[in-house]
């Protein structure tokens, strides 16, 4: 069954810039009540609120300052998007960080923080505010986390982190009782600060060099595909699946294959 994304309230966290923000923005093209950007920035929040304003017109979406990494922080975005909207359907945890020389605030970030996301809205706040018959959960991995990365092998552990848990989730045991579907979307490499200011942000020495190889053959996808891959997703996918969108293409489901297949006959 299709879900329908006209009339739905979402919140997204990283949604005041970068493919947060252009989630933000094809959701509301495609009829989307409202949002919610649960963000750290102060200013980006600002400069957001106002595209939103000038494409949408007002009230179509709110700017809450939030670190992912605090639970009680995290559920104040939550907490206001009830307060102003009354409903809440979609939650896209998509606040993340690409950094291994700071990997434990990497960690926090991109598995925590998408931990919490998910407790927030799978057991708690989408069940009872969802305004149809079924919510939805989009956890941000990456194609790091479908492939080991040598550049930065921490941050792909956090992305491979998101996969598991997001499937976990995703069970069908988990969306009988809730009523909510978990998916994953992992985009590829996407033109975001996050990739054209790489440079620096791993354990040194032999990554950085390890990097300077890789860089001349990254092939960019703009944000707005992925945000494009994002609404195809929602209304499709079904719970407990990941999906990929790199090259600027249309997203495709990754499947695992089950470990028994490997075994010796």
């Amino acid at each position: 069954m299709c879900f329908e994304i006209k009339n739905k309230v979402a919140l997204i966290s990283g949604g005041a810039s970068g493919i947060g923000l252009n989630y933000a923005k094809v959701l509301l093209r495609n009829e989307l009540r409202a949002v919610t950007l649960a963000d750290i920035s102060d200013e980006c929040g600002t400069t957001a609120l106002k595209e939103i304003e000038n494409e949408f017109g007002p009230n179509r979406a709110i700017f809450v300052k939030t670190d992912v990494t605090n639970l009680n922080n995290y559920e104040e975005a939550f907490k206001k998007t009830i307060e102003i909207y009354k409903n809440l359907d979609i939650v896209i945890n998509n606040a993340g960080i690409l950094n291994d020389a700071l990997w434990e605030k990497e960690i926090a970030i991109n598995v925590n923080g998408i931990v919490h996301g998910v407790l927030l809205g799978l057991e708690n706040y989408i069940p009872k505010y969802k305004s149809g018959s079924e919510g939805v959960i989009v956890n941000i991995s990456s194609i790091a986390g479908l492939k080991e990365n040598s550049v930065v092998p921490i941050y792909s552990a956090t992305k491979f982190a998101v996969i598991g848990m997001s499937k976990a989730f995703g069970d069908k045991a988990h969306h009988n009782r809730t009523k909510v579907k978990v998916l994953t979307l992992c985009p590829g490499i996407t033109e975001t600060p996050m990739i054209t200011e790489v440079s620096g942000r791993n354990l040194g020495g032999p990554y950085q060099a390890l990097l300077e190889l890789a860089q001349g053959h990254f092939v960019m996808q703009k944000p707005e595909s992925v945000a494009l891959a994002m609404v195809q997703i929602i209304k499709n996918a079904k719970s407990g699946t990941v999906w990929v969108a790199e090259g600027g293409q249309k997203p495709y489901e990754y499947v695992l294959p089950p470990r028994q297949s490997f075994a010796p006959k």
